[in-house]
């Protein structure tokens, strides 16, 4: 057995008998009712432990799996049969359950990108991009300014830009962990500062009982939303710089000098392997690709009941992203389908043929997602809610002039530990319109500050669905996209974190964004001049 493989081998064992132990050593009798660890700093410990096991062996599968162990057996007070219980029940088919929309929608994009590899749309695109996009600079800047664009929906954005943007990044060398981070820097960023989005008709549910109406209150925040802004900042200034750092500069200058896409990790399998169909035209791939956004714009409004009554806002607030992307996507499938076979370049049994291929492909972005959502089920059983809302309580007594910074880390880590954003600003929205005065511009920035950290967090997460969605969208391995990510996100979560403490002196975007702005730029001019 090769050194690395062994080593991963004895920490995934020695985290295995650390939870098998405490079953043992810690074993109480109460296996029923509420768990001992409820609303305590052990709740965060096993999505904690997962993130590290996950680092650390680089296996992403064992180490969640070992975390949700771990979060049944605190849940059931270290009772093996009670913890089997949550962990079967309350973790794998609950997670299986809440996520199946998602799942449908992740296969039938996968099966759309066969189908348009198929036709020879991807491979046209980049011959396209070939002659229109002729500098690294501009693939990246291509890719961002797609990402923005698709501003609806973050998983709607990652595997759609992914799949646009692939051909062409690949052909400029720009490695997949890099495509990976473009794709993930405009999802949630770009949804959190969008008043037409899931996004936004989450936070203005959430938001109901303020000072103000949900989406008002949404509106007031986006300028200070210092991470999703400056996170745009950063992208465009490290590009134009062309420059890399961390993990994410072995990538790149692997890319550029061996045309070694991935250095290290698995090399994820494509659905394009095959000889491309010469008679591909580039519509082939954008007609489908505007019939989706389309169709799944639609669906969005009609389960949030726009075509029964509810007018756009209405129904963008009460609408599923779990039924209604799927819904849309269904009807672009089938339109993608009877279109390539009209202009007679896929036949239906090399149609239908794109099916298992394109479910196929998103396998191991569906399993990691059920052990991430399962493990985040473990957390909330934990009562982690709870304890991180007793710790805003007790801050808020003595750092009146500190609580937006410090919501801002607060949110940080509970979306980090968690691996959910949405969760993170469900839970701390309701504590922030407590903190502050009801309709004064310090509650703005707290909810900002709140909204900001989510994002960030969920950014950085191993376990977070859009990171997971990144990572298929580009192809990457999930961990090296993780790892080269990690020094970027936190980079402007940093920058972020000071600005919120300027924030609580001097509360006025139109001063604060441009500060932002230039330091984000320094920043980069320093790290750029160390790393040389």
């Amino acid at each position: 057995m090769k050194k690395g493989n062994l080593g991963k081998v004895i920490a995934i064992i020695i985290a295995m008998i650390v939870v098998v132990a405490g079953a043992f050593i810690f074993k109480a009798d109460a296996a029923e009712g509420a768990s001992m660890y409820a609303s305590t700093p052990m709740a965060l410990f096993p999505p904690f432990l997962a993130i590290a096991l996950a680092l650390i062996t680089k296996e992403v599968y064992s180490s969640l799996f070992i975390g949700i162990l771990l979060g049944g057996l605190l849940s059931a007070n270290w009772n093996i049969v009670g913890a089997m219980d949550y962990l079967v029940n309350d973790g794998i088919i609950a997670a299986i359950s809440s996520t199946a929309g998602i799942f449908m929608f992740l296969v039938i994009l996968g099966i759309m990108v066969a189908l348009i590899n198929k036709s020879g749309g991807s491979a046209a695109f980049g011959r396209w991009a070939k002659v229109h996009i002729k500098s690294r600079v501009g693939a990246a800047i291509a890719t961002f300014i797609l990402g923005v664009l698709i501003f609806i929906d973050d998983y709607f954005n990652c595997l759609t830009v992914g799949s646009v943007m692939r051909p062409v990044t690949d052909s400029h060398k720009i490695s997949r962990a890099k495509l990976a981070y473009l794709i993930d820097a405009t999802a949630a960023p770009i949804c959190m500062i969008a008043p037409v989005s899931s996004w936004a008709a989450a936070v203005s549910q959430f938001a109901e009982g303020t000072a103000y109406s949900g989406i008002e209150l949404f509106i007031r925040a986006i300028p200070y939303n210092f991470y999703s802004l400056l996170t745009f900042v950063f992208i465009i200034a490290l590009t134009l710089m062309k420059f890399d750092y961390g993990p994410m500069k072995l990538h790149e200058k692997n890319a550029i000098e061996n045309g070694d896409l991935f250095t290290c990790g698995e090399k994820v399998a494509e659905t394009n392997e095959e000889e491309a169909n010469p008679r591909g035209r580039v519509i082939d791939l954008i007609l489908p690709v505007i019939v989706l956004v389309i169709t799944c714009i639609l669906g969005l409004l009609y389960v949030g009941g726009f075509f029964s009554g509810a007018d756009f806002v209405t129904a963008f607030g009460d609408t599923d992203a779990t039924v209604g992307l799927p819904w849309g996507a269904l009807i672009a499938l089938v339109f993608t389908i009877i279109y390539l076979i009209l202009r007679k370049i896929v036949t239906f049994k090399e149609a239908m043929e794109c099916v298992p291929k394109g479910f196929i492909a998103m396998v191991p972005a569906i399993l990691i997602l059920t052990f991430a959502t399962a493990l985040k089920n473990m957390t909330g059983l934990l009562g982690a809610a709870d304890f991180v809302g007793a710790l805003m309580d007790s801050a808020a007594a003595g750092l009146a002039n500190f609580l937006p910074a410090i919501i801002f880390i607060v949110a940080c880590v509970l979306a980090f530990a968690t691996g959910t954003s949405w969760g993170t600003f469900g839970i701390l929205i309701p504590i922030v319109a407590a903190i502050f005065e009801p309709g004064s511009q310090f509650m703005i920035i707290g909810m900002s500050a709140c909204l900001a950290g989510a994002v960030c967090g969920d950014h950085c997460s191993p376990i977070s669905d859009t990171t997971i969605m990144s990572s298929a969208g580009a192809c990457s391995d999930h961990l090296n996209h993780v790892s080269t990510q990690l020094p970027y996100a936190i980079t402007v979560a940093a920058i972020s974190f000071v600005m919120y403490l300027l924030a609580a002196f001097v509360p006025n975007a139109y001063i604060l964004l441009p500060v932002g702005a230039i330091l984000t730029v320094a920043t980069l001019f320093v790290i750029k001049k160390i790393a040389k």
